[in-house]
């Protein structure tokens, strides 16, 4: 299979997931990953298709293999590390989504998404104050709303340390 049938296999691929037929884009880019071992696009795509139809626990493999590759671009490489984070999250593997999602973070650390998913998957393995925090201070640096805008700097303070409190002079 020649690199222009691959591309346009794994194009057609993506555009029957994007208008909803999932099911026959998993079927083609499942054969097109056992053609295709070492492409980390294609088991970026592949993974991306088994989570979008409920496949979470068949996703995983392509996942890493595709963070395993050195051909994603950075985009496509936050999302596999979102995906795999969240797909941990969501199986229960709790300590390896937020290993997944901290790792991602050293790699990406302004992405929302990330952050967003890490804050989940601490709640999961107990550890609030962690979660809130982050999800805090992502509040206070991404919000629109007048209000949260109006105490960015005060939110931004408090998430660092919710347990706080200013001792007042008798």
């Amino acid at each position: 299979m020649d690199t222009a049938s691959r591309d346009e296999l794994l194009a057609e691929a993506v555009d029957l997931r994007t208008r909803g037929e999932a099911e026959q884009a998993r079927e083609r880019l499942v054969a097109l990953a056992d053609r295709h071992p070492q492409d980390a696009e294609v088991a970026y795509q592949t993974a991306w298709t088994h989570d979008a139809l409920g496949l979470e626990a068949e996703a995983v493999a392509y996942y890493e293999r595709a963070l395993a590759g050195t051909d994603l671009s950075a985009r496509d490489r936050l999302g596999a590390l979102v995906g795999l984070g969240s797909t941990f999250r969501i199986l229960g593997r709790y300590e390896e989504a937020v290993g997944t999602l901290r790792g991602g973070l050293v790699e990406f650390p302004d992405d929302g998404a990330l952050r967003t998913f890490l804050a989940m998957a601490l709640f999961n393995t107990e550890q609030h104050e962690e979660a809130t925090r982050i999800l805090l201070e992502l509040l206070a640096t991404t919000s629109d709303d007048p209000g949260v805008r109006a105490y960015r700097r005060a939110i931004g303070h408090y998430a660092k340390d919710l347990r706080e409190v200013v001792q007042q002079a008798p």
